[in-house]
C-alpha cells in the first residue's frame, strides 16, 4: 500500500484532503503539520520519509499571510521557497514524487486573458516571489514533480474570505468590497479532489508525462464585490449594503493582481478533470457552513 505524506494538513486544503482520504482506501495517509514535521528542517524530512516509507508527498504547507509577508520575508522564504527545495531533494533521493500547490500571485495581474502555465511570471509581492522560488527550487531538485497553481481559496476550515464576508455581513450595515480585482474563487474541497485524482494517476502510472505545472480553480470569473454579493445572497443576508470600491480605496501592504484568472485547459485535458462553476461549489460550502 502506497503511503502519502500530506504536509500542512491542518490548513484549509490539508483539512479537505483529510476528509476525502477515506475515498482512497488504496492509500495510507500520513497527515502532518509543523508540530509533527518541520519541512524547513532537511534532516527531519529525510528521517520522516525513511522511517515511514513515504511513496508520495502532497505539499499543502505555505506561508499565506500576504501582507504580513512583506515584513516577515525571512520566514515566508523558509516556508514557501526553502521547504519545497528540501522536499524535492528528499523525494529525488528516495525515488518518489511531490505534488505542490502554488498560486496566481506568481503573475503580475496585468493580463487581459486567462493565464496559461507557460506565460511569463512576474510576482509583485514577497508572497508571490517566494512561491515562485519554491516552484523553481522543487522542479530543479526533483523531476517527479507536479505544481498546481490555484487562486482565491476558501473552505469551511480556517480563516478565509467567505467566512469574513459572512461575519461582516451580519455585523455591519454597509460594506465596501473591491470590484477591480478579478479572478475565480476556488473551493478547497474541489482542489483537494483534483490533487487526489492526480496522486492516483502518478502512483499507478508513474510521473512520466504528468510531471509539470498546471492551473486549477473553479470555473467562471468574478470580482471580490460579485463574490461577496453571492455569499450574502446564499446566506440570506439582506441587511448589509455592499458597495463596490477601487483597490486604492482599500490600501494593502502587498499589491494584489488586478486580473488573476487561470486557464485550466491543460489540467482538464491531461487528467480528464471536470471542473464545476464557482457558484455551484460555493453553494455546497455554504450549506456545510450553515
Amino acid at each position: 500500500m502506497k503511503r502519502i505524506l500530506v504536509t500542512g494538513s491542518n490548513g484549509q486544503l490539508g483539512s479537505e484532503i483529510r476528509l476525502l482520504a477515506p475515498q482512497y482506501p488504496q492509500f495510507e495517509f500520513d497527515f502532518t503539520d509543523v508540530a509533527e514535521l518541520d519541512i524547513t528542517d532537511a534532516q527531519a524530512v529525510e528521517r520522516h520519509i525513511s522511517q515511514n516509507q513515504t511513496g508520495l508527498i502532497i505539499n499543502c504547507a505555505a506561508y499565506t499571510a500576504v501582507d504580513r509577508a512583506e515584513d516577515d520575508e525571512a520566514l515566508c522564504q523558509r516556508i514557501n521557497a526553502l521547504a519545497p527545495k528540501i522536499l524535492g531533494e528528499a523525494a529525488a533521493k528516495h525515488g518518489i514524487g511531490v505534488l505542490h500547490v502554488s498560486t496566481d500571485y506568481v503573475f503580475d495581474g496585468t493580463s487581459c486573458r486567462p493565464y496559461r502555465e507557460e506565460d511569463p511570471t512576474s510576482p509583485r509581492s514577497v508572497y508571490g516571489r517566494t512561491k515562485l522560488e519554491g516552484e523553481r527550487a522543487l522542479t530543479g531538485a526533483c523531476s517527479n514533480a507536479v505544481v498546481v497553481r490555484t487562486a482565491w481559496l476558501y473552505s469551511e476550515f480556517g480563516n478565509n474570505f467567505v467566512k469574513t464576508m459572512l461575519r461582516l455581513g451580519r455585523e455591519k450595515d454597509a460594506l465596501g468590497v473591491i470590484f477591480d480585482q478579478v479572478g475565480t474563487p476556488t473551493y478547497a474541497r474541489d482542489l483537494a479532489a483534483a490533487l487526489l485524482l492526480i496522486a492516483d494517476k502518478v502512483l499507478s502510472q508513474g510521473f512520466g508525462a504528468y510531471a509539470g505545472t498546471y492551473h486549477f480553480t473553479n470555473e467562471g470569473v468574478c470580482s471580490w464585490y460579485d463574490f461577496t454579493l453571492k455569499i450574502h445572497q446564499m446566506a440570506g443576508i439582506g441587511s448589509c449594503r455592499v458597495r463596490p470600491i477601487k483597490s486604492e480605496e482599500y490600501p494593502a501592504k502587498a499589491p494584489r493582481p488586478h486580473y488573476s484568472v487561470l486557464d485550466k485547459s491543460k489540467i482538464k485535458s491531461v487528467f480528464g478533470l471536470e471542473i464545476r462553476h464557482w457558484e455551484q461549489a460555493l453553494a455546497e460550502c455554504m450549506t456545510l457552513l450553515a
